[in-house]
């Protein structure tokens, strides 16, 4: 059996001479407060996404190029870097691009035409992505001398001169 409380008999049990117990009819208005700027949102996911992303593809093809010239016995390559420290350099490098990002598209009451500024915080990234990429399709495009793709091509090669 449902128990029905009227809310003014709520009220007068509360507080029954004061109005400390009472609700207001109208809400308070906050018109004072500045508003917040929402500075991660999903546009800011996504553009950073992205660009980690475009990162991930070009430092990985670059280890795996480094790793098959290392075995093909380049002399160049004298040692290969650990995972753990290419990992930790380009986390850095995409780290302060995040946070360079960060702060373009958050709000500066000193700087002059900042809201153009935050308007256009997507450049760089964008901008990088592309590039990001486009370093990665040519580290997956390497070839070995005379244009060959496998050990055994750039052997026969080397043999024929």
């Amino acid at each position: 059996m449902p128990l029905e409380v009227r809310n003014d008999e709520v009220r007068n049990e509360i507080s029954p001479t004061s109005a400390v117990g009472s609700i207001p009819a109208t809400p308070a208005s906050l018109t004072d407060a500045p508003s917040r700027h929402r500075v991660i949102d999903k546009k800011f996911i996504a553009v950073m996404g992205a660009l980690g992303g475009a990162e991930t593809l070009r430092f990985t093809s670059r280890k795996l190029v480094l790793d098959h010239k290392f075995a093909a016995g380049a002399p160049w390559i004298s040692r290969l870097p650990t995972n753990q420290h290419v990992v930790a350099g380009h986390a850095g490098i995409f780290a302060a691009e995040l946070l360079i990002a960060y702060e373009l598209k958050k709000p500066h009451s000193w700087l002059p035409g900042d809201k153009v500024i935050r308007k256009l915080w997507w450049a760089n990234p964008t901008a990088m992505v592309a590039v990001h990429i486009k370093n990665g399709v040519d580290n997956m495009r390497t070839q070995g001398p005379g244009g060959c793709t496998s050990i055994e091509c750039a052997m026969s090669k080397c043999n024929d001169w």
